[in-house]
């Protein structure tokens, strides 16, 4: 879920402050404060012939006066303590400061137009421009920080039609993850009648003139944000027609879980079925094509059975489906389908798993195939013929996280972009028949000298010896003395790579001496599915412990001590960080644990917390 840069400027300077109040040598103190009473009911729940108190339950109703009276009082409290704190102001200041510089996304090409993002520096939501060639002069497509007085109302999706004279935009309100999609006319830039709703987990792929997108049965009125999601459907919209006579693509009313999501490849010949079961702890899922070139109305099984093994089509090559999958290749590998001989003894295998390489994206642009391979959590790129034949390793500027390289058939040259802990997100033109990187945009941050930091990987054992990696970033010359405040971030999960990347708003922390760490843990997808299987289920332990022996190395090292340490997460990080404050409370000063997943009883009876 993204968030205003208000809201993440806050969060951060509520992090900071945390930790630089617990390296203070007199802090405030707590008991100035006295915390509200939280009434407890009588509820018990019965699982497995094991009770389980719920003194909390009545809580849940998040639309509750009495829900949100406790909600005011404790943040009568929080906020009373953090307004004594003399540094919160400038912090804030500084971080706005810092944040207040050029930003811009990679272009995409549609015909003879390109479309970027670019937020000016302070603005709550990135713009779209669009301009016409490289050299044209950009204009404002799409400016949603005017959709809202407190910019809380964003953009999301955005898929422009094939010959380039439409495009699908989204919009979510209020941090929601249900979306409105509407329509827009390029050349005139006016939005058109067309306007979808209820749309989640979903893209906007387009055939001719209209779109395939999905969507849940409107929520009950008053029960949007908290009501379970349940029949998942797939349905197109031509332009011009209201949602009442979009037509009903696919639905699976026998398995309400099931996710549905339709593609179409780059011609616009194959439409692609893509369902997956998590409710049922299904991590793969199954692949079905129409050949909407024959004027195919039913989908033919491709992967018939959704098992845990994933698939994902690229694009195709002629007749053929080029595919991603780890079926039989934990790191991934590509493959070639015939959707009318799709048996697996008929697979063409093009790139072959490699050993210690998972492989995390591959695009096609320009004729050719672009893979991104990880190696040690730092990206490696090459390019392929079609038909799997290595050409040549793209060049990076040095260790770090690349992104990108996608385009139409008949690009000349694609973008990608290129970040470090220390080198801004850098958007780079690789040449394709030069075989060349040139500079594209390179954002200024100011007053940032990156040869003040210096930012290192490090490897340390885990509890049961293995062996996970870990980056430190610091500002050169600090002392290892043990006497360091340190901001240890962690994840672990949902086969997440938690690749080097380039914070504005870190930077406050660096500059006042803190050590930045970020722990690769299990469960993320660093080294492909056997690491992420490592640290799920029944082996979820391993990702706490392996952050636990994160924060003991940096301790053993002498980057901090568990007076000067604080440690942070978000949503599965958030469960994480709750998790080990609780195993092991005395090796943390601060923890933050961010919309933490914490209730592992109850989660996935509300939204769609079955699909975790």
């Amino acid at each position: 879920m993204k968030r205003s840069l208000a809201r993440i400027a806050i969060v951060a300077v509520f992090a900071l402050c945390l930790v630089l109040q617990a390296a203070c040598s007199a802090p405030v103190p707590a008991e100035r404060y006295t915390y509200p009473t939280t009434k407890k009911v009588e509820h018990v729940d019965t699982y497995h012939g094991i009770k389980v108190p719920d003194p909390y339950r009545w809580l849940e109703d998040d639309n509750s006066a009495e829900t949100a009276d406790w909600v005011q009082a404790q943040n009568k409290v929080t906020f009373a303590y953090l307004e004594k704190i003399p540094y919160r102001a400038p912090i804030l200041a500084r971080i706005k400061a810092v944040n207040d510089y050029p930003k811009y996304g990679m272009p995409s090409r549609k015909g003879d137009h390109f479309f970027f993002s670019k937020n000016d520096g302070q603005q709550n939501q990135s713009v779209l421009y669009v301009q016409k060639g490289l050299d044209g002069e950009p204009e404002v497509l799409i400016d949603p920080n005017k959709w809202s007085a407190d910019s809380t109302v964003r953009l999301t999706a955005f898929s422009v039609s094939k010959d380039g004279k439409h495009a699908v935009y989204g919009v979510s309100r209020s941090g929601s993850d249900w979306q409105e999609y509407n329509v827009m006319e390029i050349a005139t830039k006016k939005t058109l009648p067309d306007k979808v709703e209820w749309v989640k987990v979903s893209g906007a792929s387009w055939f001719g003139d209209g779109f395939f997108y999905s969507r849940y049965p409107a929520p009950e009125k008053g029960k949007e944000l908290s009501s379970a999601n349940e029949n998942h459907q797939v349905f197109f919209h031509k332009m011009g027609t209201t949602q009442a006579d979009d037509v009903l693509v696919f639905q699976d009313a026998g398995n309400p879980q099931r996710f549905h999501m339709v593609d179409t490849t780059d011609d616009e010949r194959f439409a692609v079925l893509l369902v997956s079961d998590r409710g049922k702890g299904k991590k793969g899922n199954s692949v079905h094509v129409r050949d909407l070139s024959r004027g195919e109305k039913e989908f033919r099984p491709v992967i018939g059975t959704i098992g845990d093994d994933t698939f994902d089509v690229i694009d195709n090559v002629g007749d053929n489906l080029l595919m991603f999958t780890d079926r039989g290749a934990p790191n991934g590998k590509l493959i070639l389908v015939d959707p009318l001989r799709a048996e697996e003894a008929n697979w063409q295998t093009v790139l072959p798993e490699r050993e210690g390489q998972p492989l995390q994206g591959a695009t096609t642009a320009g004729g050719k195939l672009f893979a991104i391979y990880l190696q040690d959590v730092t990206t490696k790129a090459y390019v392929y013929g079609l038909d799997g034949k290595l050409e040549n390793e793209i060049a990076l500027p040095g260790p770090g996280t690349a992104g990108g390289f996608g385009g139409e058939r008949d690009d000349k040259f694609v973008f990608y972009s290129f970040t470090s802990f220390s080198v801004p997100p850098t958007i780079y033109r690789y040449d394709i028949a030069t075989k060349k990187s040139s500079e594209f945009r390179r954002p200024q941050v100011p007053g940032y000298d990156p040869d003040r930091y210096e930012s290192k990987q490090v490897f340390y054992n885990s509890k049961d010896g293995t062996r996970v990696p870990m980056f430190v970033v610091h500002r050169k010359g600090i002392a290892l003395d043990g006497n360091n405040p340190t901001l240890l971030y962690g994840y672990g999960g949902f086969n997440i790579t938690e690749s080097p990347g380039f914070s504005a708003l870190r930077l406050a922390l660096l500059e006042h001496g803190f050590v930045y760490a970020s722990a690769n843990l299990r469960g993320g997808g660093e080294y492909g599915e056997k690491w992420h299987e490592a640290g799920m289920k029944l082996n979820k332990q391993n990702v706490f412990d392996d952050f636990i022996a994160a924060a003991e190395w940096l301790i053993a090292n002498k980057f901090t001590s568990p007076a000067k340490l604080a440690i942070q997460g978000g949503s599965n990080g958030g469960l994480l960080v709750g998790a080990v404050m609780n195993q092991r409370p005395e090796l943390f000063r601060v923890a933050i644990p961010q919309v933490g997943v914490m209730d592992m009883l109850r989660f996935h009876k509300f939204t769609i917390g079955w699909a975790w």
